[in-house]
């Protein structure tokens, strides 16, 4: 990509923040950091609208908006194209991330690194409990990333082989876990079966997991009643979802973080390693970025394809489901790697500036347009009543109204300030300084 491509008065100045180092990446290498990252927020609403918008349907299409039509066809589209993708996107940048904040400061001379990017990762924990309790979204990820960014700090020396290594062991782990827990699973369901043949006798750890598959289908596929409780506890009041979605996100930021922990922790990894090779920064060659595509997508979406025929022919079972999630981590890792490349071949062709530009934008403001995503749809789904209400391609009119304003708001907010109100929250926070805020002011120096 041509700097004329891309630069412009935005881009083009230094921010006056405190971890902006004299010198640095290229512009137009930074824009594409930018522009992959908007890419991946918006990829992320677009996986995360089914569950601050609808009931337990964000696996199981049959339990709410609809599982024919174009309903079917959107949960089709996004198992095939996007399952696991934008948040292997997410924290593949937040890895890249990482090196460049750490390598700012160390070019700056400063002493204390460790000290600042604690500070920053601990005040990060704190804003995603705050989006996960009070802004009602229990899927946040900032929590996840704050804390497995603590333990990722150690690696970030490792030269890219072993970073990659590392990162594709921890891959290799979360997979086995998955195959365990399908054969949990498995072995769960063929007891409750046989539970349910006359005159079974069953031994004491067979009737133990008969009770565990009938708990996890229970949980898979609530009843209508127990989803129309779910619906009015939601929308009753703010309180009310409040003590709903708390003991959710509680469980969320305590189990799931055990649980999820390769996933993440392996993919920042991995996002070190691909900054330290020049992916990120568009140093590599065509022919690289094209191989990306072509083996991405080409083992990805055909795995993908797969797994969701066979959920499908095997109607939505909670065991069709569950044995779909072993070949899981193969498909989504190699289709992340296919977007990644279109991703980056589109940053390097220069092709739609203003777009690239508007969308780069919106990765600068992540940090901002990430919460407002979750404030808006509590205010839609929570306040407004619509949770529950709409069908689930209807889902995607309220996730292209929020990317079409954030794209136009972004570089309109970015003309008059140096970043996004709660980047600068963030930084002042971190720093105990708060940056210039205003453009047009004086820089400190």
């Amino acid at each position: 990509m041509t700097s004329a491509a891309i630069r412009s008065p935005v881009f083009g100045a230094a921010e006056a923040t405190p971890d902006t180092p004299r010198t640095g990446p290229a512009t137009d290498r930074i824009v594409a950091l930018d522009f992959v990252r908007g890419a991946a927020l918006f990829g992320i609403l677009l996986m995360n609208i089914t569950g601050f918008g609808l009931p337990h349907a964000y696996g199981n299409p049959t339990n709410a908006g609809g599982a024919e039509g174009l309903n079917l066809l959107s949960w089709v589209i996004i198992q095939i194209g996007f399952e696991g993708t934008q948040r292997g996107l997410f924290s593949m940048l937040f890895g890249a991330g990482i090196i460049l904040f750490t390598c700012r400061l160390e070019a700056k001379g400063r002493t204390d690194v460790a000290d600042i990017y604690a500070r920053r990762n601990l005040w990060l924990i704190a804003f995603g409990m705050i989006n996960g309790f009070f802004l009602l979204w229990s899927g946040d990820i900032l929590y996840f990333y704050g804390l497995t960014a603590l333990l990722v700090f150690p690696f970030r020396k490792l030269s890219a082989k072993w970073l990659i290594i590392i990162g594709v062991a921890g891959l290799m782990a979360n997979a086995l876990w998955n195959a365990k827990d399908t054969s949990d699973l498995m072995r769960n369901h063929a007891a409750y079966e046989a539970s349910q043949t006359d005159g079974a006798k069953l031994t004491a750890d067979q009737e133990a997991w008969a009770g565990e598959w009938a708990s996890a289908l229970e949980e898979y596929s609530p009843s209508p009643a127990a989803q129309k409780d779910y619906v009015e506890k939601r929308t009753a009041s703010y309180w009310s979802a409040f003590a709903q979605v708390a003991q959710e996100t509680a469980h969320a930021e305590s189990w799931y973080f055990y649980r999820w922990f390769f996933d993440v922790f392996s993919m920042m990894l991995i996002g070190m390693a691909l900054y330290k090779m020049g992916v990120f920064t568009l140093a590599r060659s065509l022919r690289f970025y094209l191989a990306l595509i072509v083996c991405g997508y080409g083992v990805g979406l055909t795995v993908n394809l797969f797994e969701t025929r066979w959920v499908i022919d095997n109607g939505f079972s909670l065991l069709a489901m569950s044995q779909s999630q072993v070949t899981y981590d193969l498909g989504r890792i190699a289709t992340t790697a296919g977007h990644l490349g279109l991703l980056l071949l589109i940053a390097r062709s220069g092709i739609f500036p203003w777009f690239q530009h508007a969308l780069a934008c919106v990765g600068r403001m992540a940090f901002t347009n990430y919460l407002t995503h979750s404030l808006v749809c509590a205010i839609f789904f929570v306040g407004l009543g619509y949770f529950g209400q709409l069908e689930r391609h209807q889902l995607y009119y309220v996730v292209f109204a929020i990317w079409a304003a954030q794209l136009v708001i972004s570089p309109l907010w970015l003309r008059h300030f140096q970043m996004g109100p709660l980047e600068w929250l963030w930084r002042g926070l971190t720093y105990a300084e708060f940056p210039q805020f205003r453009r047009g002011a004086a820089v400190a120096g």
